[in-house]
């Protein structure tokens, strides 16, 4: 894929929505935009990947290993979400894997080519780490409302776990 498409792809994703369009030719230039395969694995659970992830089109299925080649699916990610976020600021490995679901197209971009972007656009750095943190607080958000709900169904069924 090119440059130009890969600004395309950027520029109608959530990340780049507070981006001028200098900004984000600066992100196409350090991106790799690219189509998976059905399940194709992006992030392995127990991995550290320093890569952040835009899905520009389609869904990847956020998974949790059981055992035996067997997973759990935990959460969609559909187009416009994050993808990795975590991994990509703390260096720390990954606590789930991720699927592409059907035909799914990310744009990724490494850490330290993001970094390289510091000198001459401290501004898009910010903005893309403010939309990062943005991102974290709504699943934060999301896996609170979860939490609740599932504790008043425990309370009203009086289930034993």
């Amino acid at each position: 894929m090119s440059i130009e498409h890969d600004f395309v792809s950027l520029r109608s994703s959530s990340l780049s929505a507070s981006l001028n369009d200098e900004q984000v030719e600066a992100l196409a230039r350090i991106s790799h935009c690219r189509r998976l395969a059905d399940r194709e694995i992006i992030i392995q659970e127990g991995n550290v990947d320093n890569s952040l992830h835009v899905i520009t089109e389609g869904a990847i299925a956020v998974t949790r290993d059981l055992g035996k080649g067997e997973y759990t699916t935990i959460h969609v990610l559909h187009t416009g979400d994050l993808a990795g976020e975590m991994g990509f600021i703390s260096g720390q490995p990954h606590t789930a894997t991720l699927r592409s679901l059907g035909r799914t197209q990310v744009c990724s971009f490494e850490r330290e080519a993001f970094e390289s972007l510091l000198m001459d656009h401290p501004w898009l750095v910010y903005r893309v780490m403010q939309t990062i943190v943005q991102v974290s607080q709504d699943i934060l958000r999301r896996m609170n409302a979860q939490h609740v709900e599932l504790t008043k169904y425990v309370s009203r069924s009086h289930a034993l776990y």
